[in-house]
């Protein structure tokens, strides 16, 4: 009778244990969309709930502030470009008529000829001086395209647009938060576990999930455990990853339970 009695205890102990954490569908990839230059909402392409794709523009700014900017670029760059031409036609103009005069020999008047060519070196210096004008205006003019691109803000990973908090017309400063995107392809499950429970699940642990409101039930495996523990609840944070069915929509803030088995 003994026997059967510690076989049985020894059974019954052999068992594995299980205790259960409830979580929420969380998005690995959430990204925080912002503008990189002040403007007025000039125009707005998508809405919350709706799927957008990487680079497709979210929407558009518009800046009397970078139209000035623009203008006075293109200008100072086609200012340059004049007096690089008018410097070249002057120095060729030079040249023909010290051609001309080579021609002529000895009816040369020596001093004219000699201030041809300070002239000549002064007209190369000035054209120098022009170049560099053109190439600075020329890199402003790009500056100015770059921002032009700024002022169209793109989305930077395919997701949906779950917050939305401008309108056209508004005006936008550097930094503010307009849209939030998450991508619903790098869905987990994020629990806390008590601290009494914290020594039944290690990282890489494999769990039970399931999402009651889908009836979806998959293995998971514990990602990570945040070393940092709720001071009020004396409770952390378990992030959970799980394989995702492309049929079943899973989307974040759904409820979902966590069953994890230990010895």
């Amino acid at each position: 009778m003994k026997i059967f009695l510690l076989l049985f205890i020894f059974i019954v102990s052999s068992y594995a244990r299980s205790f259960s954490l409830t979580g929420t569908v969380v998005s690995d990839n959430q990204k925080m969309i912002g503008a990189r230059y002040m403007g007025y909402v000039k125009k707005i392409y998508f809405e919350i709930g709706d799927k957008v794709y990487r680079e497709d523009t979210l929407f558009e700014l518009e800046s009397a502030e970078f139209d000035i900017l623009k203008n006075q670029a293109d200008l100072a760059l086609e200012q340059a470009d004049i007096m690089v031409n008018m410097y070249r036609t002057r120095l060729d103009s030079i040249k023909r008529e010290k051609a001309i005069l080579k021609k002529r020999g000895k009816s040369v008047d020596v001093d004219y000829f000699a201030n041809l060519d300070i002239t000549a070196d002064n007209v190369s210096a000035g054209l120098s001086a022009a170049r560099s004008l053109v190439k600075n205006a020329t890199v402003k003019v790009k500056q100015m395209a770059t921002i032009s691109d700024y002022l169209e803000v793109k989305a930077p990973n395919n997701g949906i647009i779950v917050e939305k908090r401008i309108r056209v017309g508004d005006l936008i400063a550097p930094g503010m938060l307009t849209m939030v995107i998450v991508d619903l392809k790098h869905l987990e499950i994020e629990a806390q576990v008590a601290e009494s429970d914290l020594l039944k699940i290690h990282k890489r642990t494999k769990v039970d999930v399931t999402i009651p409101s889908m009836k979806y039930k998959i293995a998971g495996r514990v990602k990570s455990i945040v070393p940092s523990a709720n001071p009020m609840a004396h409770t952390f944070t378990v992030r959970i990853k799980f394989k995702q069915d492309s049929e079943v929509p899973i989307y974040p803030g759904m409820y979902a339970k966590v069953r994890i088995t230990y010895n």
